[in-house]
């Protein structure tokens, strides 16, 4: 699998099979199918995707069923077609049926992000701007969705609060202003970069004079990421942010920042169509 940082797949795919499986496990499959009986199938891709999360789908039928065979078509990254099979399976029916809507939430949404990502990656394609991911993830799934953002083509923002010293508006509002927010900041002397919001042309000489390493543009439009851009003249990297959808991303993208940051790849990409389908032993 890729490399997935502070991540435990053994103690994910236990805690969403307990989810699942509830203390009586599959009542259905137990009350109908034959504790020796064999299931093949293959899992099908039923619109184009970009993959992600396969390898953590695999890991819940294994869990379930050790001897399962899996025959994986496609890995992490991968942008597939309609209909492309990304797995094939055969083991026990009772454990492959268990598993199945654990694994397939989870490739669902995971490839949904990755997919959703590679959409607004290809829309600034040639820029020269590079897109970011933020914190606005599901309470406990970050470390994946945002696995699922590089799988997509994107790159990372903060992972965490202690990631990097990042100034919002409400920082701002407490300090009394952007350059005392960043001086404080600065003579915290934490290592990080330091970058701060502002959403005026007036707040960036302040901001700069006062030691920012990077300005966070906030719901500017075009024309004033523009008159920031020249105002800033390359002494540090630009982000923009606010409001960010497919069909104005190219247009920020153009004026010569640096990075843009979206916050729905994660808080609103729609899981993909995946299918787990009975095939006849091959």
């Amino acid at each position: 699998m890729a490399a997935i940082e502070d991540f435990d797949t053994e103690e994910f795919v236990r805690r969403v099979l307990a989810e699942d499986l509830g203390k009586g496990g599959d009542v259905t499959s137990k009350a109908t199918i034959d504790p020796d009986a064999r299931f093949t199938a293959e899992m099908n891709a039923r619109q184009a995707i970009n993959v992600a999360g396969l390898d953590i789908a695999a890991a819940f039928f294994r869990a379930l069923d050790p001897k399962v065979e899996i025959e994986q078509l496609a890995k992490d990254g991968d942008a597939v077609a309609h209909g492309a099979t990304l797995m094939r399976l055969a083991g026990n029916a009772q454990a492959m049926l268990a598993a199945e809507r654990s694994a397939l939430n989870t490739l669902q949404h995971l490839s949904g992000i990755a997919t959703l990502t590679r959409q607004y990656v290809d829309a600034i394609a040639g820029t020269g701007a590079v897109l970011i991911d933020t914190r606005k993830t599901l309470p406990g799934l970050r470390v994946l969705e945002k696995y699922a953002v590089r799988m997509g083509g994107a790159q990372n923002h903060r992972m965490r609060l202690d990631d990097g010293v990042l100034i919002k508006d409400n920082h701002v509002a407490v300090c009394g202003g952007v350059a005392e927010a960043v001086r404080r900041a600065k003579a915290a002397n934490t290592g990080l970069q330091v970058q701060v919001e502002v959403d005026r042309i007036d707040q960036i000489e302040p901001a700069l004079a006062a030691g920012a390493d990077r300005l966070l543009l906030d719901n500017m439009d075009p024309a004033k990421l523009r008159e920031a851009v020249r105002a800033v003249g390359g002494r540090v990297p630009l982000e923009a942010s606010g409001g960010v959808t497919l069909d104005t991303i190219r247009f920020l993208a153009e004026t010569g920042v640096n990075f843009i940051s979206v916050g729905r790849i994660t808080q609103s990409a729609p899981a993909v169509d995946i299918g787990l389908d009975y095939a006849l032993s091959r």
